[in-house]
């Protein structure tokens, strides 16, 4: 096998595919990139058998031939090489690879591709398309509730469900949820899917921004399969019946507060500064006509301080964890939002009138010496 690359175009193709190679494993052979340029085009894929990437990079092919590369050192090393000059990968029978660029010559060992797994295949017939800015978009604004820990296997992932040409996208974590819901260009037959989250935080980082761009998804009972560009994303999803969403939503509320969010954002912020994490202080809400007082005390001192606002219903003082209220106010792009609650033991729902977002956020308890 003989290939030439510019470096950007190799590492840009590295890059990618590096993110699917395990950082721990007991098989050696997933620690490797697989370069594949047996056919027309030349194809990096990494995979740690459940999640795989397969992407294509831009270069000339002399010789045919396919090579499986250890992943760390092959990306070091091109990482290192001079930009100026083009890079010269081959490989012997023997599965030894010289990379040449300039002056500098490396010579390390490959392993053999035949041992390599190449992602699922999945059939194209259940699918949808949506832009990638749209898909980036609601993994990022939904990502952040997912639960850092796999002791509920279904709390680590985003649960997709559309139905017809309605998306909804959904992660919860016990304490909180996100939801987004997006329209989608086409109708399409219903689809319901788990899927992991850090996988889908792998794919974000590596989609682009154009709205004019789209992403095919497939499905089968057990992968999706995302395409866009030159690269091909494959993952398992997760197997078992997700939480009943619909029933933890309700329109009912005693209390409606719409306020300027990025003030709102900003008070909450500054409360934080006060906050030690052996404190685990909430922030209290004490909402009146015209007002929303903020209030925190903590071992490290206190703060008070009050935005206007528009309420509709009943007075309410209410805690929340601080960082559940910021994530979810980041994540938000309108200028305004509005908080629904019932009382202070229910659940906060921050949504728009489109329900485009909803966020749910569980209210913490509080006592006198916290206000």
């Amino acid at each position: 096998m003989k290939l030439i690359f510019k470096k950007d175009d190799l590492m840009s193709a590295i890059n990618i595919a590096a993110k699917a190679v395990p950082s721990k494993t007991t098989m050696t052979i997933l620690e490797c990139i697989l370069i594949d340029a047996a056919g027309s085009e030349i194809l990096l894929t990494g995979n740690d058998t459940e999640f795989g990437i397969e992407t294509r990079a831009e270069g000339t092919i002399e010789e045919h031939g396919r090579i499986a590369l250890e992943a760390k050192l092959f990306s070091e090393i091109i990482r290192k090489l001079s930009g100026e000059d083009e890079i010269i990968i081959e490989s012997d029978d023997k599965m030894v690879t010289k990379i040449r660029s300039g002056k500098s010559l490396f010579r390390i060992q490959g392993q053999d591709p035949e041992e390599y797994s190449y992602i699922p295949h999945i059939e194209r017939t259940n699918y949808i398309c949506i832009s990638e800015f749209t898909l980036k978009e609601i993994i990022r604004q939904t990502i952040f509730a997912i639960s850092p820990n796999d002791s509920n296997k279904m709390m680590t992932g985003e649960y997709l469900h559309v139905e017809g040409d309605k998306l909804s996208l959904v992660s919860l974590d016990g304490h909180r949820m996100a939801m987004r819901n997006v329209t989608l260009k086409d109708k399409y037959s219903d689809v319901s899917a788990i899927l992991p989250g850090k996988n889908l935080n792998e794919i974000s980082r590596i989609l682009g921004d154009e709205i004019s761009e789209d992403v095919m998804i497939y499905f089968d009972q057990n992968h999706a399969m995302f395409e866009f560009e030159n690269t091909t994303v494959v993952t398992r999803l997760i197997d078992g019946e997700y939480f009943r969403v619909g029933q933890m939503l309700t329109r009912e509320y005693e209390t409606r507060v719409t306020i300027n969010r990025q003030n709102f954002l900003s008070e909450i912020d500054k409360a934080t500064i006060l906050i030690r994490e052996s404190d685990k202080k909430p922030v209290v809400f004490n909402i009146v006509d015209g007002e929303l007082q903020i209030r925190l005390n903590s071992t490290s001192g206190s703060m008070n301080t009050e935005l206007p606002v528009q309420k509709t219903g009943s007075d309410l003082m209410i805690g929340f964890n601080p960082t559940f209220f910021m994530d979810a106010l980041r994540n938000i792009d309108s200028e305004e939002v509005t908080l629904y609650m019932i009382n202070a033991k229910s659940p906060c729902f921050i949504r728009d009138e489109e329900e485009s977002y909803i966020y749910l956020i569980l209210p913490v308890n509080f006592n006198s010496a916290d206000i």
